[in-house]
């Protein structure tokens, strides 16, 4: 089911726009002059449309720089007065948000801890109701895409209606090359649910290295995202946050000029003409692949009903090993990824044992 808010598109408040969003700027500001040379070095990039600077930098533990704090707000006005550039900064709770307001700034956004709670969003949602703020709202820090829809719902709900959802990455729950697991899969489906949110990406936060920027960057293009959130300081080497994550000005500006912009349509009648054909060919496979599927679901129910008559359990983990073994190296053979294959019948095999397990319970 899809919801249907009242969000406006990127341009409306933004109406300069003619390109992807691009919101570049220091993860923590540390003095005024730090904060106006980076902005000025990012101001003669024209593709730069706002200026990010982190104000207030709650830390995961204490004892970290944990920002500058409000005086730092004056250096984003500074910041917009010397380069014309509009500002934002992120906001954790409703002072903050109070405070951001008041000094003027044009753009807020909640971080991942602060989406995690629906008590602060909703006490960020009251600040800003009846203003006409742009409010963007990172994901929570675990892939729940109710959550972070309920987030959006709630500063929608407080009439705001310039709303962008930002896609930092998820805690990962094991070892990844990344800072932050990406899991795609949750950004579709919240683009699937609201398909008028636009949603941008923060590859900084996702990478937590600079080698990585270029590959996510250009994923999230590739998956349609209407812009980034990338990370900038005049000298990453003496960033008292996140170095190992942040760009100077020019290597952002090199980044940039590598990166390839994708389009959700072609001008070009004979590739939607090619595109319909083969998306008429995948169709005809989907129902094939559905009709086969049903047909292993009534041999599994089978198999549940004898498993039942003979007393034996739902679960037989030799056939299960064997059968995974089997399913990997076959689809080895015809070129299919063998992570793919593996979840794939997972899914298949935890479905099935549900099955028979209910019928096992049948009386």
């Amino acid at each position: 089911m899809t919801v249907q808010l009242e969000i406006n598109p990127i341009k409306s408040w933004l109406p300069k726009l003619d390109n992807p969003l691009l919101i570049s700027g220091p993860c923590s500001l540390e003095s005024e002059e730090q904060a106006i040379e980076t902005a000025k070095l990012l101001a003669q990039d024209k593709r730069v449309f706002v200026y990010r600077g982190g104000v207030w930098k709650p830390r995961t533990r204490p004892g970290s720089f944990e920002g500058v704090g409000s005086i730092g707000l004056k250096w984003l006005q500074n910041v917009r007065e010397e380069t014309g550039l509009p500002v934002g900064t992120e906001v954790a709770n409703a002072q903050h948000t109070e405070e951001a307001l008041k000094a003027g700034l044009d753009v807020i956004w909640i971080g991942a801890r602060s989406t995690a709670s629906p008590f602060v969003v909703q006490e960020i949602a009251d600040v800003v109701k009846g203003s006409n703020a742009v409010v963007m709202i990172k994901n929570p820090v675990n892939p729940d895409v109710q959550l972070w829809m309920g987030a959006v719902e709630r500063i929608s709900q407080a009439g705001i209606k310039n709303i962008v959802a930002i896609h930092r990455g998820f805690t990962p729950f094991r070892e990844t090359k990344y800072r932050n697991y990406p899991n795609w899969k949750t950004v579709i489906e919240l683009k699937r649910k609201m398909p008028n949110l636009p949603i941008i990406c923060d590859p900084s936060h996702i990478a937590g290295t600079r080698e990585y920027l270029y590959e996510i960057s250009q994923k999230a293009f590739d998956m349609g995202m209407e812009g980034l959130m990338v990370e900038s300081h005049r000298d990453p080497s003496c960033a008292m946050s996140d170095a190992s994550q942040q760009l100077t000005p020019a290597d952002l500006g090199k980044m940039l000029d590598k990166l390839v912009i994708r389009h959700e349509n072609a001008n070009n009648p004979d590739f939607e003409n090619q595109l319909d054909v083969l998306r008429n060919r995948i169709d005809a496979i989907d129902a094939e692949l559905l009709e086969m599927l049903a047909s292993r679901v009534e041999i599994v129910k089978k198999i549940g009903e004898y498993k039942r008559d003979n007393n034996v359990t739902a679960l037989q983990i030799n056939r299960w090993t064997q059968l995974m073994e089997n399913r990997v190296s076959l689809g080895k053979t015809m070129d299919l990824n063998e992570t793919f294959v593996k979840i794939l019948f997972q899914l298949i095999h935890e479905d099935s044992v549900r099955m028979q397990t209910e019928i096992m319970d049948q009386e």
